[in-house]
């Protein structure tokens, strides 16, 4: 449960700009403290902080919110690892205990599935010091992963037994079932539960909390027989989702902060590797394509990323759909991709750093690196590709700067690779993933949901005068609907139970180039007026279909008859 008086201790404590400091040089405007946005690439000040709200908001990539709000974002953490982090730092005690009991007992569950995780990471790390796991040390020898990186990384290994993992649990008083649920242990059709993991060398994936969630085991090549898959991977579960985290970001974490820069690559062992060279802001993608949420929690570290990857036909094609990925979030991508049949491992082991240097010194821009896959296509799907991803780049400076780039690159006219963008922002024709954030966006076309909305939001303790005056029956998007809902229950301290999308509309509305809050009455009149004319419009629409649709009542004729004539000179009035 999160406790509101907490919360409202810790912004009391913290001011935003202070915090915020950390991490960019702010300078006075007015009111309010500008820097250049920390969430994606630029050099102008569109990044803004009103200290006396306590909101920040950048008018690049509409990145919003509060002091937990850029915490997270910038740590990549979710609210309620910000929040702990935030209260230790203020010295506020924030309750543990949950009212629902259904709550309760999922949150138990929750930690009883991290405790066994750390214990599973333990056990592993403590097989590798037995003589059944001699081949996986020959095998970490040979990769040259010193013993501080296997402290570091906490590398383990997995007996060959069916049982060996289950019997730890069943010693600790765990239940099985509940480490089948989180991917530990694995359950036959018959019912039998089994080792998920066996003679494999084991990665743990932690969180940025630093907690074991997940691991990824590799066969031996001296082990594996035909059928053996490289990799098994642990599927998601209630504490873990793969498309979210990244393979190493805990460890890289420091470096990162120090170089402002990520090395993004494929696997467990390329990234290990890499530390081994001193590339120590290094991470993996676990395994699959980058996806959005990784993009996202990237960008809170750096908006600089350089791609490291096998040069390769997958490898090209997954540093194309990369760069696409990074590039429309507003980050700055390079690509240094390995020649021949090269990869990370061998070009350092074989060749040294030096050699990997010199492929970092002519790494290609993300947009160069996709004009050269471009050019290599057929013109018409060159051109589709290109409309398609700048549909669905929201920074006006960005959009007009790729598109520039595009149709130069291409050899195209602007205007004629422009064609056909907008419509492209319409769901149906939008990727899966795009239409899904064009339909949860708060985008309030219509005008008489916006008007309403902006004045509950820049003046939330109207919204009892509001309802006395029909505006909640005058709003009919279901995204205006849900904030109205949120802005009457919770009124000022409605904010911190709001969406992304809903705190970035709260933000543009009491800060930024907004009006100042000082003319509160003048607006409410003005909405007053709109919802009497809408109301009388209204009015006047269903009288019109009565008489249209006809009536047995001569005397009823009449009387909507002149209804209407005074509904329509009550309008004129106006």
């Amino acid at each position: 449960m999160r406790s509101e008086d907490a919360i409202q201790a810790i912004k009391s404590r913290i001011r935003l700009s202070d915090l915020a400091r950390r991490y960019v040089e702010l300078r006075p405007a007015g009111a309010r403290l500008v820097a250049p946005c920390p969430f994606h690439q630029e050099t102008k000040p569109s990044f803004s902080i009103n200290d006396e709200q306590g909101v920040f908001y950048c008018f690049g990539c509409q990145a919003s919110g509060d002091i937990f709000d850029f915490y997270g974002r910038i740590n990549g953490l979710d609210f309620r690892e910000s929040l702990q982090a935030l209260a230790e730092e203020a010295g506020v005690q924030i309750e543990t205990f949950r009212r629902d009991p259904g709550a309760r007992r999922e949150r138990s569950k929750k930690l009883d599935m991290l405790r066994m995780h750390e214990l599973a990471a333990a056990h592993f790390r403590s097989n590798l010091a037995t003589p059944a796991a001699k081949a996986c040390r020959d095998y970490i020898n040979e990769r040259g992963i010193s013993a501080e990186l296997q402290e570091r990384f906490g590398l383990g290994w997995s007996m060959d037994g069916w049982q060996d993992l289950c019997g730890t649990f069943s010693r600790s008083g765990f239940d099985a079932s509940t480490a089948v649920s989180c991917g530990l242990l694995s359950q036959s059709s018959s019912g039998r539960i089994f080792d998920r993991f066996r003679s494999r060398l084991m990665f743990p994936i932690r969180s940025l909390s630093g907690q074991a969630i997940a691991f990824g085991g590799r066969i031996l090549p001296a082990l594996a027989r035909e059928d053996d898959a490289k990799y098994i991977n642990s599927s998601d579960s209630p504490i873990y989702k793969k498309g979210e985290h990244l393979f190493g970001l805990f460890q890289a974490r420091p470096s990162i902060a120090t170089k402002k820069s990520i090395i993004l690559t494929e696997g467990y062992m390329d990234v290990i590797t890499l530390h081994q060279y001193g590339y120590t802001q290094s991470v993996g993608v676990l395994g699959t394509a980058l996806t959005p949420d990784q993009v996202k929690r990237l960008s809170g570290f750096s908006s600089s990323i350089e791609l490291m990857l096998d040069g390769d036909a997958p490898g090209r094609k997954a540093a194309f759909r990369s760069c696409e990925l990074l590039l429309t979030r507003g980050l700055a991508c390079k690509v240094v991709l390995f020649p021949n049949d090269n990869d990370i491992d061998s070009m350092l082991h074989s060749f040294g750093r030096d050699a990997v240097e010199e492929l970092r010194s002519q790494a290609q821009d993300g947009m160069d690196y996709c004009l050269a896959v471009l050019r290599g296509m057929a013109p018409r799907d060159a051109v589709e590709w290109s409309r398609t991803f700048l549909a669905q780049i929201e920074m006006p400076e960005l959009f007009h700067r790729y598109a520039a780039s595009l149709a130069t690159g291409l050899g195209i006219s602007e205007a004629e690779l422009r064609g056909g963008v907008l419509s492209r922002r319409a769901p149906a024709s939008m990727p899966r993933s795009a239409a899904e954030g064009y339909r949860t966006a708060p985008k309030l076309r219509n005008s008489r949901d916006r008007e309403i909305l902006t004045f509950a939001v820049r003046h939330p303790q109207r919204v009892g005068d509001l309802l006395n005056a029909g505006a909640d029956l005058a709003l009919s998007a279901p995204w205006a609907l849900r904030l109205w809902d949120k802005l009457f229950r919770l009124g000022i301290n409605a904010f911190d139970s709001l969406d992304e999308k809903e705190k970035s509309f709260w933000v543009r509305c009491r800060n930024g180039e907004a009006p100042p809050l000082d003319n509160e009455n003048a607006e409410f009149d003005a909405l007053l007026h709109l919802l009497n004319n809408q109301q009388k419009s209204s009015h006047t629409a269903s009288l019109k279909a009565a008489l249209q649709q006809g009536t047995s009542s001569t005397e009823a004729q009449r009387e909507y008859m002149v209804a209407l004539k005074e509904a329509r000179g009550r309008h004129r009035d106006q």
